[in-house]
């Protein structure tokens, strides 16, 4: 069957005619801020106190936008006749998001939860070198990240709980049965303490 000649120009007109009819929905940015996807990789978060200096999210980056100096101290032994430890010391950490690609490939890597995603976005600049951001104001970023999703009423509950649950439970038990075995071995008012005679 041959085409009409003009149908494709008639279904056209068609969407257009119906698109003219509808309400048009104008966002008021900046007056009114936008609704973001929770999930929105806005600007990257720093909670420095998770931050171990392991280089793993500076060594992944692949565009080597994340900048990272630290020095080593020793730790004392933490008891007598121990040996000292030495652990890593964050100098600087700094993220260029002139040249960060939003991959978030340094969060995924973080093993101890250090990096997370803000929905903010307003942080241009008019010079390029203010882009980078130091920990300080990663940090800053840091409180606007929110909260994670609840977890799913039906999932299991996860094992690290449950480790840290039995744990609870068994030092608790513990305790109860030291604070009882006191009890039940002083002696009972009226009988005399062993080496000692009673009342003659």
């Amino acid at each position: 069957m041959a085409p009409i000649p003009g149908a494709g120009l008639a279904k056209g007109l068609a969407v257009t005619l119906r698109t003219m009819m509808r309400k048009t929905v104008t966002e008021q940015y900046p007056d009114v801020q936008p609704e973001l996807p929770p999930r929105t990789r806005g600007v990257i978060g720093l909670f420095e106190e998770n931050c171990t200096v392991c280089m793993l999210c500076a060594r992944e980056c692949p565009d080597w936008c994340i900048y990272i100096d630290s020095h080593k101290e020793t730790v004392p032994a933490a008891v007598e006749g121990g040996r000292e430890r030495s652990r890593n010391v964050l100098d600087r950490f700094a993220i260029d998001f002139a040249l960060c690609m939003y991959c978030g490939i340094c969060i995924e890597v973080c093993p101890f939860d250090a990096l997370f995603w803000s929905p903010e976005f307003e942080y241009a600049e008019t010079d390029i070198h203010e882009l980078t951001h130091e920990r300080d104001r990663l940090r800053e970023w840091m409180w606007t990240v929110p909260a994670p999703p609840a977890l799913d009423p039906a999932a299991e509950e996860p094992k690290e709980l449950v480790a840290a649950r039995k744990a609870a439970d068994k030092l608790a038990a513990a305790q109860a049965a030291a604070a009882q075995a006191p009890a039940s071995e002083a002696p009972a008012p009226d009988e005399p303490a062993p080496g000692e005679e009673g009342p003659a």
